[in-house]
């Protein structure tokens, strides 16, 4: 038994070789053929190297919240339909290197919505990174003053889709928005965006400071996208009129969307 656990260990069979023998015993209890053993055997093998991949994607995207789509409340949407978030999940438009725009003011779900595609396209074995604007720039500046900005570049590049979290949060010096622009030229057509901001199109000479950069940046972005526009109340506006108007179910309410309201 031990020379069998070996050779499937050899094999890189490590699941197999954990089951083979409790698997056997059980088949051999329920009359099961040989052929039969032998399928319930890869399909726990295909399984496990399944899960284990899906996780391996899921910490390489470093999502700072496990958001789920189901959890999204698509009904506070008025012109989002599911069709087109089914569509977006399954992520034909990475191979086309398209990009997603989310638009909407702040605790409308932006963040919640970019988190939960992410993970599923992690599922599909899809390489992403999850970055808050923030945290991508300041990245950006310490690269350019190592002089090791492009290399930086090009190790963004080995994800599929960058997913630059709340573009419009904070004021930009000239030199970060533009190393932003930088960046974003660079994967214009070659790999795909998605971007959230809580500002649209017309104010984003607020992120890049001149007008000619502020056009190029959107032209950019806007030639194969997706824009989602979320235009409701926040769901912490909602939950914190709820509790005014119902004082005594706020507890219970609060318990309930807990995961639902955190969000940008």
């Amino acid at each position: 038994m031990n020379n069998i656990t070996g050779m499937l260990e050899s094999l890189k069979l490590e699941t197999i070789s954990q089951v083979y023998s409790a698997m056997a015993i059980d088949a051999e209890k329920n009359n099961k053929s040989h052929t039969d053993y032998l399928r319930d055997l890869a399909s726990i093998e295909i399984e496990e190297r399944r899960n284990k991949t899906i996780a391996k994607f899921l910490r390489w995207a470093k999502l700072p919240r496990d958001k789920l789509l189901q959890d999204f409340d698509i009904t506070r949407i008025p012109n989002l339909s599911p069709s087109l978030l089914q569509n977006l999940q399954q992520g034909d438009f990475i191979d086309r290197c398209d990009n997603i725009l989310i638009f909407g003011n702040p605790g409308t779900g932006k963040s919640h919505l970019a988190m939960a595609l992410t993970r599923e396209w992690c599922m599909q074995a899809r390489k992403c990174l999850y970055l808050s604007a923030a945290s991508l720039v300041q990245q950006l500046l310490i690269a350019k003053r190592k002089l090791d900005l492009n290399n930086f570049i090009k190790r963004l590049d080995k994800y599929e889709v960058l997913v630059i979290d709340d573009i419009s949060y904070i004021p930009y010096e000239k030199e970060e928005s533009d190393l932003l622009f930088v960046l974003l030229a660079e994967r214009y057509e070659q790999r795909s965006l998605v971007i959230t901001s809580n500002l649209v199109f017309s104010k984003w000479n607020q992120i890049f400071q001149d007008e000619m950069t502020t056009t190029a940046a959107i032209d950019r972005l806007v030639h194969h996208a997706t824009i989602l526009e979320l235009n409701t109340e926040s769901y912490r506006m909602n939950a914190a009129k709820l509790a005014k108007s119902h004082p005594n179910k706020i507890a219970k309410t609060h318990a309930k969307n807990t995961e639902k309201s955190d969000v940008k």
